[in-house]
């Protein structure tokens, strides 16, 4: 049955997906006529059972996504082109088969988007049952069991749209402590092809870095023939391969990775501050009654100003003034240095991270914002300015400009975020140096797309309140 997985998967997803199209067709036809207050829109049978849903599915099948696995951030952008140039497909349909006089513009754009949002969420819903049931799960042998096979877990087991199940390890050292010690070691390297043959998987990862290039070449070789797909992870944990582009030489037999820096183009500048703007007037536009009702509870509860003004290091070194919601008393900065003046622990704790987990300066309205990150709000202003991103670093005082050492100018070459990759990754629970490195991956990965989705999962981490105080 194992061997009948991929053909079940793929059929079950094509079913789905028609589902969805289905589905986004009949919510835009509803929502076109009552945005029109008209029920004169007649779309033919065929074109709206078959013609349409196919040109959508056609493209979806183009971009491999029922053919690869992958993780659901990527999913999510092809679904995303998909739906796009399915769009344009059906217009131009429309316009060969001489009926776009007939057919609403509106309902092909509600389609469109109705569309991504079904499909998206149709997809992940069905991917997050299949993961916890279970089910459908591609066998897989992790081959390492280092801290760079301990990422690569820990993606499986979280990211729906992986969809691999890991039923052993071969190492032949220490396995990692931690996640890998819940997978069994089914032997060493020289075993491989022994234990892929016994277990029947077609599916490898080796995740061993520090493989010397000939032995790694051998492993390769010797399991290639039996499995359908080996996924190698190199030793470039960290190196910015967002928009990066392979290319072999297959005469000399290298591989020349491409890799691009995004920020340095002035379109994909332009792009992130249209894209900021944009969000940001409609949002603050829809937001500005929880605004108001926050700023009310902040006065009642602790009498003073209600926005708290920090300078922070912006673009090129410049500092701004970064407003937020007042959480503490209006004399923090005095309780401050008393309290590290008399608490070493307090002060050494200070020191490591310029924060403190049991702050007594916040107020009672203040923990409740900062639980929920709703301190932050008042941000969107400084955006407005042109002092900050929706999504970006995260903004810092002049003081801590020398713990990011040689990462400093990553820092600097872009406006600080209101939310970003240390937000999403655990906030406050991840050490100093893990947020440099989140922040410089960040800048040197940047994509549109990247911003979409940080934005995305920072509703989820907002939400989980995980590591926030």
């Amino acid at each position: 049955m194992k061997r009948y997985y991929g053909a079940v998967l793929m059929l079950l997803f094509v079913l789905m997906d028609y589902a969805a199209l289905i589905m986004a067709e009949q919510g835009a036809f509803i929502l076109r006529n009552i945005i029109t207050h008209s029920q004169n829109l007649h779309i033919s049978w065929l074109n709206f059972w078959i013609v349409f849903p196919s040109l959508f599915l056609l493209f979806i099948h183009l971009g491999q996504l029922y053919s690869r696995r992958m993780p659901f951030y990527k999913e999510v952008e092809k679904l995303f082109h998909a739906c796009c140039y399915g769009t344009l497909a059906v217009i131009f349909v429309l316009y060969v088969a001489r009926i776009a006089a007939t057919t609403s513009r509106m309902f092909v754009g509600l389609f469109g988007i109705l569309a991504f949002v079904f499909l998206t969420l149709l997809r992940y819903g069905a991917k997050r049952l299949l993961l916890h049931w279970d089910l459908l799960q591609a066998p897989t042998i992790i081959i390492g069991a280092g801290k760079t096979a301990e990422l690569l877990a820990k993606s499986i087991t979280q990211d729906a749209g992986m969809g691999y199940k890991i039923v052993g390890l071969l190492e032949d050292n220490k396995v990692q402590p931690g996640v890998l010690q819940k997978y069994p070691v089914l032997g060493k390297f020289a075993d491989a092809e022994k234990v892929i043959k016994e277990t029947g998987v077609k599916r490898v990862f080796i995740a061993a870095p520090g493989l010397e290039e000939r032995k790694l070449g051998m492993l390769i070789y010797r399991i290639q023939p039996l499995v359908k797909n080996i996924g190698v992870i190199p030793n470039l944990v960290g190196v910015p391969l967002g928009a990066v582009e392979a290319e072999s030489i297959f005469n000399e037999k290298l591989l020349i990775l491409r890799l691009k820096n995004n920020l340095a183009r002035p379109l994909n500048r332009w792009l992130k501050t249209i894209f900021d703007y944009t969000l940001t007037i409609v949002g603050t536009i829809l937001i500005s009654p929880v605004l108001l009702f926050i700023a009310a509870w902040i006065y009642k509860d602790s009498p003073g100003p209600v926005i708290f003004k920090h300078t922070r290091v912006g673009k090129n070194g410049k500092p701004f003034p970064c407003y937020k919601f007042r959480s503490m008393c209006v004399d923090a900065k005095e309780k401050l240095a008393e309290l590290l003046a008399n608490d070493p622990a307090a002060r050494a704790e200070w020191e490591k991270d310029f924060k403190l987990k049991n702050d007594p300066r916040i107020t009672k309205s203040g923990a409740f914002l900062r639980k929920t990150s709703l301190d932050e709000l008042p941000q969107i202003f400084n955006v407005l300015r042109g002092e900050m991103s929706l999504v970006g670093p995260r903004p810092i005082i002049k003081e801590e400009l020398a713990r990011y050492g040689e990462y400093v100018g990553d820092y600097l070459m872009v406006k600080p975020g209101i939310t970003g990759m240390w937000q999403v990754s655990g906030r406050s629970d991840t050490t100093y140096e893990e947020r440099v490195q989140l922040d410089s991956w960040y800048v040197r990965n940047w994509s549109v797309w990247l911003d979409v989705m940080l934005l995305w999962r920072t509703f989820a981490a907002v939400l989980g309140r995980r590591g926030a105080y």
